[in-house]
């Protein structure tokens, strides 16, 4: 017989929303063990752009400054290149928040943050090395998940299960929920270049048939080098002289540093890009958030920022019936798809119009590019910049934490030291 462990919300997944719906519902004195497949958080090449919208999350929660102890950049402003001329797209510092810019911190210091600040809470429990495999069913609801373990299979018993493991989620597949495919032309090679004294400007270069966007981290570049969806093999198969020469026609002021690329496999990573979304988030006893719910483009950089806000609107939603160790009515359940499908079908309508509209026939094109109307007009007045800034730093809809820290929730901090 497998290990039983009882839970009242079991959430599969330690991504951003994992991790972050987690410690809001454990800070609200509520039980959570939380799975994690991995042995720790240090993966390369995942999203790591902490947009004005999640830093304003943490200074409700107090913990702003804390987290930006952790290293990071900050980034004001998103700019292009197309053409040779560089066009400022995003201002951030115009957005009415705490914190105006995008902070650039990778994943893996993100989601430790939030475990090491969850562990203040007795009831938030994370599981590393767990991976949920299929979903336990009686009486017409889920009533938890099976999960493997180093040491074998456990059984997690829980009034609420969440699918929070990210776009090729299992939980989803064994639910059975449908997905729509919106579709996306591109994929993404992710790879790092040292920087150069006075580099500090994170953009993105258009060019006939290339794109290459540079994410500015201090004493690297990280680059993502954007190809024809499905095309990465034929890209490998040309040799990495070819691709050196490929980002060098790009970013010319790269061609002095793209020979520290030696090893395909251990320094170049291919991202195979997907857009889509469930249909129906839900049945009884489950929910999925964040990427298993609907999964972004990397247009903007926007996914970590749309699950934390998932995971902040599915909490505030879900305390009360939680709080009260039952399995939350069909109708919390629709609450929480029905505020966040709104920001998700926008963003994403957004991001398809960016694919298909710019990025498709850039990547077709065999001419030099010049730059569309719109993105002439925000350079020629400033004060338009602050559109796309509220769009992609705060989001359609931006969440606030309205759960409570529950009185005795927290460990004493000589308990936490022990």
């Amino acid at each position: 017989m497998p290990q039983t462990i009882e839970t009242t919300c079991c959430i599969s997944g330690g991504g951003p929303a994992g991790m972050m719906l987690g410690f809001l519902l454990a800070r609200a004195g509520i039980d959570v063990t939380v799975l994690e497949k991995h042995a720790d958080f240090l993966r390369d090449f995942r999203g790591d752009t902490v947009h004005p919208s999640t830093l304003q999350l943490f200074h409700e929660l107090g913990l702003l400054d804390a987290f930006l102890k952790l290293p990071h950049e900050e980034a004001p402003t998103l700019a292009g290149r197309i053409g040779g001329d560089v066009y400022r797209i995003a201002d951030f510092t115009r957005l009415p928040t705490r914190c105006k810019y995008i902070a650039l911190v990778p994943q893996w210091d993100l989601l430790d943050f939030l475990k090491e600040h969850g562990a203040q809470y007795p009831s938030f429990n994370v599981h590393m090395l767990t991976e949920a495999t299929d979903l336990v069913e009686e009486d017409g609801r889920v009533a938890g998940v099976r999960a493997k373990t180093p040491d074998g299979e456990i059984e997690v018993r829980a009034a609420l299960t969440v699918g929070c493991d990210g776009r090729s989620s299992t939980l989803r597949a064994r639910a059975g929920f449908k997905v729509k495919d919106l579709g996306a032309p591109l994929d993404v090679l992710w790879f790092r270049l040292p920087t150069r004294k006075g580099e500090d400007q994170t953009m993105g270069t258009f060019a006939a048939g290339a794109i290459l966007v540079q994410i500015f981290r201090g004493d690297y570049w990280q680059c993502a080098y954007v190809i024809a969806k499905g095309s990465a093999d034929k890209v490998r198969a040309e040799g990495l002289p070819s691709f050196r020469e490929r980002v060098s026609r790009v970013a010319p002021e790269l061609s002095d540093r793209v020979d520290t690329l030696t090893d395909w496999d251990k320094q170049i990573k291919l991202l195979t890009v997907s857009v889509d979304r469930l249909q129906q988030w839900w049945k009884p006893g489950l929910i999925c958030i964040g990427d298993a719910a609907h999964a972004m483009s990397p247009i903007g950089g926007v996914g970590i920022n749309l699950a934390v806000q998932d995971a902040v609107a599915a909490a505030n939603i879900l305390c009360e019936p939680l709080s009260a160790g039952v399995t939350p009515e069909p109708r919390y359940l629709q609450r929480i798809q029905k505020r966040r499908m709104w920001p998700t079908v926008a963003t994403q309508f957004i991001q398809v119009g960016v694919q298909n509209g710019v990025i498709g026939p850039a990547l077709k094109s065999g001419k030099p590019l010049h730059a569309p109307f719109p993105i002439r007009l925000l350079g020629a007045f400033p004060v338009l910049q602050g559109f796309p800034a509220r769009v992609v730093g705060l989001g359609v809809r931006p969440e606030h934490v309205h759960t409570p820290e529950r009185p005795g929730a927290a460990r004493p901090a000589a308990q936490i030291a022990s």
